[in-house]
């Protein structure tokens, strides 16, 4: 049952032209009394992938299902748009929802700087699996990885990120290039800074 609050704020929403979603995910409980989020199908994640990048994609399909089979089902995942660049050193901003199936929306924001064999910039559409994520709250930490290490389906990047047994796996599709190899990590926080370390 939704609170008198809630739904007004809906409305409002609904009134200026927000999309619903944004209105729920800034409501969102970080530490839910119902624990660990429950966990999402691979043909879940394909259809909500589609709606989110606009086209129905053989790539899309192979990448979730590339996913699934290193990291099981994922119990979380990120819409958003991001935007990075680099040459040797390199910085990467973004922002989304966070969404889970029992443990409510979360409005994200994620930034991070990287430093390798890099040049070129890039903005995204970004998709991002999280595996084994304990409660909502435990996305707001850094999670490092190496990019580069990325596979390329279809026009779809894939690259792991970890932190104690929490994967963020995002998926990118987007325009620019970016070429190289880089150790890199994204830091998750609940309002906009740019600050990336």
């Amino acid at each position: 049952m939704q609170t008198r609050r809630e739904m007004m704020l809906k409305l409002a929403a609904l009134a200026a032209g927000v999309p619903v979603f944004r209105a729920t995910a800034v409501l969102a409980d970080p530490n839910p009394s119902n624990g660990r989020p429950g966990e999402f199908s691979s043909n879940e994640m394909v259809a909500n992938g589609h709606r989110f990048f606009g086209s129905v994609s053989r790539g899309l399909a192979e990448i979730v299902e590339t996913a699934t089979k290193r990291w099981g089902k994922p119990n979380g995942y990120v819409l958003g748009q991001e935007a990075g660049g680099a040459f040797i050193g390199g910085l990467r901003y973004g922002e989304g929802v966070m969404y889970t199936r029992n443990a409510g929306d979360l409005k994200v924001f994620w930034q991070g700087p990287s430093l390798g064999f890099d040049a070129g910039a890039d903005g995204d559409r970004t998709m991002m699996l999280v595996y084994n994520l304990p409660s909502t709250a435990a996305i707001f930490r850094r999670f490092g990885g190496v990019d580069g290490s990325a596979y390329l389906v279809g026009g779809f990047g894939m690259t792991a990120l970890v932190n104690d047994d929490v994967y963020v796996v995002p998926i990118r599709s987007g325009i620019g290039a970016r070429l190289g190899l880089n150790v890199s990590y994204l830091k998750f926080t609940q309002s906009s800074t740019w600050n990336p370390f």
